[in-house]
This record gives C-alpha cells, structure tokens and sequence, in this order.
C-alpha cells in the first residue's frame, strides 16, 4: 500500500486537493482516463506503472469520487475506471499544467496561438494521426449535445482560438498573439467552400472553448451553414490533449484541423496552421482522396 502524509486537515484547499490528487500517477490515470483508456490492463500498458501501484492509486481515486468503477464483464466479473463529474472536473487543471508545460518546458514561456514545425509539441499534436477519437458530446450552438464525430464518411473539425461577432469582444492584445488572428477569415473559408466539402462526403465541424450563445452570435453574423461547437468545459482538449494558450485568464484551443472517418480514426493532422486557406484547401483534398 501506498504510503501517504494526509493532508485533508490542512485549512488549504491547495493542500486538500494535493491529498487527492498530489501523486503524480494519479493525475497521469485521470489524464488517460480522459483520453478514453477505462480498463486496467490498458492503463497499465499506457502509464507502464507496476500493477501493484495501479490497483492501488485506482482504489484512492475511487475512494475519492474521482473514479467509478463500470462493469462490463461478468465472468469473471471485470471493471471499468470512468471519470465522475468530480474527476472531470479535473480537466482543466491537466489541461493548465499542459500548457505550462508547452510553454516553460517545451518552449520559451511566450504566449502563442501556434507553435513551430519542428516542435516538441507539434510532434505531439502529429502523433494524433491514427488514434481514436473517444465517444463524447460537445455542446452546440442550439443548446444540445452533440457528437463531434458525424455520420457522414468524414468529419472535418478545425479548432480555432476565439472568434466574436463583435470586434470590441477579442481580448485585449488578441492581434499581438501570434497565430491567434484569422478566426474569421478560416471560418468563412470552409462556409464558401461547405458545398464543396458536402459533396465529397464530408461534414464540417468548428470547435472553440467559447460559450455557445457566443459561437451562435459569431455564426448568425457570418452566415454559417455548418455546427460550431462549444469545448468550453475541455472535455475534446483533454481527451485528446489538443495544444492550448491562455489569454484574458481563458485556456483557449490553439489553431489545428484534424479529419475524422465515420469510425472516429484520425485521418490527417494539420498543426502548425500557417497558412489558413491553404489548410482549408489541404483538408477538403485530404478527403477528396480518401474518399
């Protein structure tokens, strides 16, 4: 059994949460589990801990409502490891210690909306290619939840920084932070080009950390005929550990596209976007030739 200090006395909400979560393979299964890895041999293969220290640091998730524990097996009887409302609301908190990451560890500590090729995180974000993309629901612009992932032979989702009907809206330096301009301008290039799209076999989802009555003014604004949907509780940022920056006290999801098949396999990756047209051009020929 692990051995603990416990820290639940201490008048500290810091320190209380650091008695739940303070190990740091704890924070690790509550990252996988996120991701959409639920059943202990899968964890273990993913984190590469002892089964003895797994079993263990489950049993204290559990025990602290981070973690329920699902059947899906009867005999013998075996469990799944789900996050509870308690556990994702941890999400943000990975989601802060990613971004400082990007930037003090694997960067310069600059505020950007993008990052460079040859980067640690860029590699990151590539390795997407491939994977999966977890059952989940994101909420739409009508108030519903909706999957990200449609059925329709492919799913384009372009991440994109902030995007206001109002220009007074954009936080304060919005222009000053590299990458984080041409919100609109991406936007309207896959509205102009949605027909195109359509036809070869593709739906076209927007996605931000926005609220949605915000996505709903920008949309009605410039006359979107496709779903923005809203990430704003980080549920796809963490799932997939999407690159993020924090401007105005908001973590806000840095510029990618990534194309999905019907099966939720990530198809192609686009990250750095440099050149925003020319990755609305490069999305609908990746379809057009999977298709």
């Amino acid at each position: 059994m692990a051995q603990r200090t416990s820290l639940a006395d201490a008048d500290c909400s810091i320190a209380q949460a650091l008695d739940v979560v303070g190990d740091w393979w704890t924070l690790l299964i509550v990252r996988d589990t996120a991701r959409g890895v639920h059943r202990f041999d899968a964890l273990q293969q993913e984190l590469g801990v002892s089964r003895k220290v797994l079993t263990e640091r489950l049993r204290l998730l559990v025990e602290a409502g981070v973690l329920v524990r699902e059947p899906y097996q009867e005999r013998p009887v075996r469990y799944e490891y789900r996050l509870t409302p308690r556990g994702r609301a941890l999400l943000p908190v990975l989601i802060a210690l990613q971004d400082w990451g990007d930037a003090w560890v694997l960067g310069e500590g600059e505020t950007m909306a993008t990052t460079a090729e040859a980067s640690r995180e860029a590699d990151r974000v590539a390795g997407l290619l491939g994977t999966q993309v977890p059952e989940l629901a994101l909420t739409g612009a009508d108030g519903e939840r909706h999957d990200p992932v449609a059925d329709t032979p492919y799913t384009v989702l372009y991440c994109f920084p902030s995007a206001y009907a109002r220009a007074d809206a954009y936080p304060p330096g919005w222009a000053g932070i590299p990458g984080a301009s041409g919100c609109t301008l991406e936007s309207c290039t896959y509205r102009d080009q949605l027909a195109e799209f359509t036809a070869a076999g593709a739906t076209v989802h927007g996605v931000s950390v926005q609220r949605p009555d915000e996505q709903r003014a920008f949309a009605e604004k410039e006359g979107l005929r496709f779903p923005l949907l809203s990430d704003a509780d980080l549920t796809l940022t963490a799932a997939l550990r999407l690159p993020t920056f924090r401007a105005a006290g908001v973590s806000r999801l840095k510029r990618l596209t990534l194309v999905v098949d019907r099966e939720r396999t990530v198809r192609q990756v686009l990250y750095p976007i440099t050149d925003i047209e020319a990755s609305v051009r490069t999305a609908l020929e990746t379809v057009r030739n999977l298709g």
